[in-house]
């Protein structure tokens, strides 16, 4: 929370180019299945957050843009590919996965269910397994070396340490 009792939220790409702020409340999250949805996140469905009333201002670098249709905008880093909005004339809605703290955002709806595709119901049924849980791939993961950008402003990016 900031000062005056506004929520604050910050955000931005897995390479940290772009990072975001937003001051105020933000709209309805949602859920979104439709074909153009998923191609532009490269997934299964896309998690966006209305800004609605809320301000937001891009702390490092902006989103390259890409119009998708002839009504709506997508923004993206131009340098790892993160998706990170949709804009529409109704107003900006931003990738809840690109938010410094995504579980704080729970989408209520979803939208474009026709285009649902039809085995992602079943997804929480599947087996559940940890991360070093894949023997064959616990050495390698054991020894990732992450260079994504930390869920937290930071005053420079890269680090210059970096290999």
């Amino acid at each position: 929370m900031s000062l005056d009792n506004k929520p604050v939220y910050s955000g931005g790409c897995q390479c940290g180019a772009v990072r975001f702020r937003v001051e105020g409340a933000l709209g309805d999250a949602s859920v979104c299945h439709c074909r153009m949805c998923q191609k532009a996140s490269g997934n299964f469905y896309l998690p966006l957050v209305s800004i609605r009333g809320a301000k937001l201002a891009w702390t490092r670098g902006a989103p390259k843009k890409f119009q998708s249709s002839n009504h709506v905008m997508r923004g993206f880093c131009g340098a790892c590919g993160t998706p990170l909005t949709y804009e529409a004339p109704d107003g900006i809605a931003l990738a809840i996965a690109t938010f410094d703290h995504p579980e704080e955002i729970p989408p209520t709806i979803q939208w474009g269910a026709e285009a649902k595709l039809p085995y992602v119901d079943e997804i929480p049924a599947l087996p559940a397994k940890a991360t070093l849980d894949d023997h064959e791939a616990a050495s390698f993961l054991r020894d990732l070396v992450s260079y994504q950008h930390p869920d937290y402003d930071t005053e420079t990016w890269p680090p210059e340490e970096r290999p």
